[in-house]
């Protein structure tokens, strides 16, 4: 299962947050609370997370409601966004537009490196699964990540060619995607699931 952090601030602004560490916010937070709720009834084997706090502290949501703890992974991390990141998507087009246009942040990472970056670390984390057979992966295993890391990653590790990485949609703050396994061959199942409206955070001032 793989499971988009809660909101930011720079989510909220719509600005590109990249590998910038930026934490989650209030909405983020019960977001997180609220996923994790949902999840630990699935019973998960595995906490796998993106070291950035945002994914890290979505993570920790779950691990206090299963008991587990959470491994944390570098390899997890967002798309570096070079010189984008802190922008918004107006300022990015006023200042990059030829960039803009083909969706390559000046000194940032180049979409097939973060595909091959993300889908080697859901490779490992899928491999520490029980072996249930010959090729045939038990358990369910839990990756808090990001979106575009997670939506190349999965592309890649489903065997997507380049030109297809567009065909999966974005995922929503705290929405996961699904993949599962059958004969040795792994599969999307579910895309964007869980997205519920955002929860009401209420003040202190009461």
């Amino acid at each position: 299962m793989l499971w988009r952090h809660g909101q930011t601030v720079w989510n909220a602004e719509r600005r590109f947050q990249g590998q910038s560490d930026i934490p989650l916010n209030e909405t983020g937070q019960a977001q997180a609370e609220r996923a994790a709720r949902l999840l630990a009834a699935l019973r998960p084997d595995l906490i796998v997370s993106s070291d950035l706090s945002r994914a890290a502290s979505t993570a920790a949501a779950l691990a206090q409601l299963t008991g587990l703890e959470v491994t944390l992974d570098k390899d997890l991390r967002e798309r570096h966004g070079g010189g984008w990141e802190g922008l918004n998507d107006a300022e990015i087009r006023a200042r990059y537009p030829a960039e803009h246009a083909s969706w390559s942040p000046p000194d940032g990472e180049p979409s097939a490196v973060v595909a091959e970056r993300v889908g080697a670390a859901l490779q490992r984390i899928a491999d520490r699964l029980t072996e249930n057979g010959p090729g045939q992966a038990s358990g369910l295993a839990v990756v808090a990540s990001h979106g575009a890391a997670l939506r190349l990653g999965m592309s890649r590790f489903l065997g997507l060619p380049e030109e297809l990485f567009n065909v999966l949609g974005p995922l929503d703050n705290c929405s996961w995607s699904v993949l599962g396994q059958r004969r040795g061959r792994w599969r999307l199942l579910e895309h964007n699931a869980g997205t519920l409206p955002d929860p009401v955070v209420l003040s202190d001032d009461r």
